[in-house]
């Protein structure tokens, strides 16, 4: 390290960046878990209470219309997402949108596991969006509503006709409590405790419109059905899962920090202030790299930026001449010094993506803390570039 090249003077507060499990709302400590229902069964009474608590509260916190029904389900949004994978398609043909990893998920779930023929794939590459325009409104529809991987996001909803014949099913998971949904054009919604809100990981929720409960109950896969991911019984929808009665068994402190951060949303003034934090620290970065010679959105174009999943590129001519394996390590160069410094953690961009940086900047993160990042950002760089140099 050359010691021509000194730290900033403030560190971020919360040096937390990471893209999962995200950062704790502001003044979280571990105190805020004591009225936790341990010991308890999750199917006693004040255990349903509970579960259901976090039911309403979220749909009322993000405005998700009242005929729609809300679950929490196993295995994080991974397994949210499985479920309406494994439990919907195939009744029509599909359509599947991927422009970063865990589109690409999907992609090959939908193809080599449930072996579907009828399907058609529009890839991007990372920073870009494929053209929305070409799924058949008569077909299902798998997409990311945000590509946590790739940092771009779907702008609006206005590609999706209020008529249409087939399902759009979304995986929203860094998209929920941070940007504005249209709920009545998704049919099947999924996400996490772990990512905006930053609560504790492994359980997912699902919400399904009407059109999405009736294909549940008229379709039957021709495909063995895993218990985690059956949503009926006898033909109908069960429906206790939407009322707090869980597949399997969650964790009751997962449960009480959920909780705990719908309180923290609820008092900040609900969904839209979380949406204008998360809003307010994507301009922080954008005013930082407007201000940078040497770093960039990977996502090229404005309005697909993520406000959640904040992925930079590498502009500089002296790193684009630089040979593959080199480019891969700087950003965990400066990964590591970062980390080293107690001013970020976990900051490297995702394995598959083009090297450079992802800074999750989601509603529990302060906008402050972000500002204060920037310098230290600079830092590492100038640092690693004298190192290499």
């Amino acid at each position: 390290m050359s010691d021509k090249i000194s730290k900033p003077d403030t560190r971020p507060g919360n040096p937390c960046f990471s893209s999962g499990p995200c950062a704790k709302r502001p003044g979280w400590t571990p105190a805020v878990l004591q009225d936790a229902l341990t010991g308890r069964s999750h199917r006693s009474a004040p255990g349903k209470a509970k579960l259901k608590s976090v039911i309403d509260r979220t749909k009322n916190l993000l405005g998700i219309p009242e005929h729609y029904r809300v679950g929490i389900v196993p295995a994080s949004d991974t397994g949210a997402v499985e479920m309406a994978l494994w439990s919907m398609l195939g009744a029509r043909g599909i359509d599947l949108f991927a422009w970063e990893s865990f589109g690409a998920a999907w992609v090959s779930d939908t193809i080599k596991q449930l072996k579907l023929e009828d399907a058609r794939v529009f890839e991007a590459e990372y920073g870009a969006l494929p053209d929305l325009a070409q799924w058949d409104a008569e077909r299902d529809v798998v997409f990311t509503w945000n590509g946590t991987t790739s940092g771009v996001r779907v702008p609006d909803g206005d590609w999706i006709p209020d008529d249409r014949g087939g399902l759009t099913i979304c995986d929203a998971t860094s998209a929920v409590f941070a940007m504005d949904l249209p709920w009545t054009k998704l049919d099947v919604v999924t996400w996490s405790w772990q990512k905006v809100m930053g609560g504790e990981a492994a359980h997912g929720m699902i919400a399904l419109s009407p059109r999405a409960a009736e294909r549940l109950e008229t379709y039957t896969p021709p495909w063995p059905m895993p218990k985690v991911f059956r949503m009926t019984k006898d033909g109908k929808l069960i429906e206790g899962i939407f009322r707090g009665e869980t597949i399997n068994t969650p964790s009751m402190v997962c449960v009480e920090d959920a909780l705990d951060g719908l309180g923290w949303a609820e008092g900040l003034g609900g969904g839209s202030a979380l949406i204008a934090r998360s809003a307010a620290n994507l301009a922080a970065i954008s005013n930082w790299v407007d201000r940078t010679d040497w770093a960039g959105f990977l996502a090229a174009e404005p309005d697909q930026r993520s406000s959640t999943s904040v992925c930079l590129k590498i502009v500089d001519p002296w790193f684009q001449g630089l040979d593959d394996e080199t480019q891969s390590a700087v950003p965990k160069k400066m990964d590591r010094l970062l980390a080293e410094a107690g001013a970020a953690f976990d900051i490297n961009g995702y394995r598959d993506a083009p090297p450079g940086l992802r800074v999750w900047a989601g509603s529990t993160v302060e906008t402050s803390d972000l500002e204060a990042l920037m310098p230290w950002i600079d830092w590492a760089y100038a640092t690693v570039k004298v190192e290499i140099f």
